[in-house]
């Protein structure tokens, strides 16, 4: 048991964090479809200041809020011409030096992604392994998702992407 007369926060050196991230981009014939950094074969593709890729941007934004940042749009702004069709990977390395700087590393990941066509199910392993070596985590604790629209709404009608993501973070002294 932690004293708290010694530790006046409460905090445990094992403590973990939870966070919550989206990301969505109107989706555009022409333009490449990257997930995790692999790019997937798609007549359309997310209209984006950097690569659009919805996975990542959403992992960034959970990461951020588990260690009570800022979140990307504000970091990573679109005005900036720094990230203008920058690799997503470059931004999650950044944000990921945040987090370490914060004390806090990646234990797992979940993520949904909303994407009518192409069906990601062959792409799948692929996607969750890239999205751990770039966490530093195993593929065992990487999940992903991915759900159509059913031909309903944006999603369902090809007009869009989208993707949550859910992180726990644990402190960097946590074995």
């Amino acid at each position: 048991m932690i004293d708290p007369r010694e530790n006046p926060d409460h905090s445990s050196p094992r403590e973990i964090r939870v966070g919550i991230g989206t990301d969505r981009h109107r989706l555009e014939e022409g333009r490449s479809l990257i997930l995790c950094g692999v790019e997937i074969p798609s007549p359309h593709g997310p209209v984006a200041h950097s690569d659009g890729d919805v996975i990542l941007h959403a992992v960034c934004d959970a990461l951020l809020g588990a260690s009570a940042c800022a979140d990307i749009g504000t970091l990573f702004p679109d005005t900036d011409p720094r990230w203008k069709d920058v690799e997503s990977s470059r931004i999650l390395a950044e944000v990921l030096t945040t987090v370490a700087e914060r004390g806090w590393k990646p234990k797992n990941v979940d993520v949904v992604v909303h994407l009518e066509r192409p069906r990601l199910t062959e792409y799948r392993d692929q996607i969750r392994h890239q999205l751990g070596e770039l966490l530093g985590i195993s593929i065992d604790s990487v999940g992903l998702k991915a759900k159509t629209g059913e031909g309903v709404g944006p999603v369902g009608e090809s007009l869009v992407i989208d993707s949550m993501a859910v992180v726990q973070l644990v402190s960097k002294e946590a074995r």
